[in-house]
């Protein structure tokens, strides 16, 4: 199972210099311009590493991977083994 907190942790040392400060669980990681397309890929690698699986292409959606609350459905997801494009 993975764990939200952990999560959180990469990003706000890798993206926001260790200042979490206006980081909700929906907050649009995108729109607020705390990662960008080379932070996403660094995400993917973070949680593929971390967690023991593939991200596939048709998965890259902002409704899996743009805030706290859309990566955490997104993994409960993965880990059901339901694909987030039915």
């Amino acid at each position: 199972m993975h764990d939200i907190t952990e999560i959180r942790e990469f990003i706000v040392e890798n993206f926001l210099f260790g200042d979490d400060n206006g980081l909700d669980e929906d907050t649009s990681f995108l729109d607020e311009g705390i990662i960008d397309s080379t932070g996403v890929l660094e995400l993917i690698s973070f949680l593929e590493e971390k967690y023991n699986f593939s991200i596939d292409e048709e998965e890259l959606l902002p409704e899996n991977l743009d805030s706290l609350k859309n990566l955490d459905q997104f993994l409960k997801q993965k880990f059901n083994g339901h694909s987030s494009n039915n």
